[in-house]
C-alpha cells in the first residue's frame, strides 16, 4: 500500500500588491506565510502520523514550500518541487477582473473558466495526473504532498462527492461523510492506494 498525505499550505501574509509589476499569477506564486502561518505549520506538522515520511512534494508556490519545510526538517528530507501541484490559475491580470460569484460558478459548472485560466475539470486532470506520477515513482512509500485549497478540492472530486455551502465542503467517500468543514490551513487528507494505484480509502488526519 502507498499512502499520500495531501496537505493544504498554512496561512499566507496579506500584502498590498497594487504597485507590483509582477503578473497576478507570479504574485500568487510568491505569496509567503505570515508569522501566524509559520506557527500554525510548525505546530500542526509536529504530528506523530506525519513522522517517518519517505518523500515530500510541494507546489512551486512559496507558501506551500514554506509549509513543507517543517515536515522536511523533522524527517531529514529534501522537498521535491512540482509546479503541477499549484493552485488553480485564474487567468486574469488583476483581481478587479474577477467576475462576481466566480468561485460559485466554477463549482456549478465544471467547465467554467475565464481568460487563460483553468476550469474545474482542467485542475482535476492536472492534479490527478501528477498524483498518479508520484504514486508510480514511489510504490509502497509514505508521501507528503503540499498543495492548495481549490486544487485539493477539485482533485478529491475524482473519487468523492462534494457539496459546498457557505464556504464549507461536505465531502463523502463511498457514501460516508469524511469531512464537513472549511479547508483550514494544514488540513490533511490521508489517501491509501493499492499496488495498481487505485484508491482504497480516504480519511482526514486530525492535526
Amino acid at each position: 500500500m502507498t499512502i499520500i498525505y495531501l496537505i493544504r499550505h498554512s496561512k499566507p501574509l496579506k500584502v498590498n500588491n497594487n504597485s507590483n509589476s509582477d503578473s497576478l499569477q507570479i504574485q500568487n506564486e510568491k505569496s509567503s506565510l505570515s508569522i501566524e502561518g509559520e506557527n500554525i505549520a510548525r505546530e500542526k506538522l509536529d504530528n506523530e502520523e506525519l513522522q517517518n515520511i519517505d518523500i515530500i512534494y510541494s507546489s512551486n508556490y512559496v507558501r506551500a514550500i514554506q509549509t513543507a519545510k517543517y515536515l522536511a526538517e523533522r524527517n531529514s528530507l529534501e522537498i521535491n518541487i512540482d509546479s503541477e501541484l499549484g493552485e488553480r490559475k485564474f487567468g486574469i491580470d488583476s483581481w478587479d477582473e474577477l467576475p462576481e460569484e466566480f468561485g460559485k460558478q466554477q463549482v456549478i459548472d465544471e467547465n467554467y473558466k475565464i481568460g487563460n485560466g483553468e476550469s474545474q475539470v482542467e485542475v482535476r486532470k492536472r492534479m490527478h495526473n501528477v498524483i498518479m506520477k508520484i504514486l508510480s515513482n514511489n510504490k509502497g512509500k509514505r508521501i507528503a504532498v503540499f498543495s492548495h485549497a481549490t486544487a485539493i478540492t477539485f482533485l478529491l472530486k475524482q473519487w468523492c462527492s462534494i457539496e459546498i455551502n457557505n464556504g464549507k465542503g461536505n465531502i463523502k467517500y463511498n457514501g460516508n461523510t469524511i469531512f464537513n468543514d472549511s479547508l483550514n490551513y494544514c488540513v490533511t487528507f490521508k489517501l491509501s492506494f493499492d499496488d495498481n494505484n487505485s484508491l482504497i480509502d480516504i480519511s482526514v488526519i486530525n492535526l
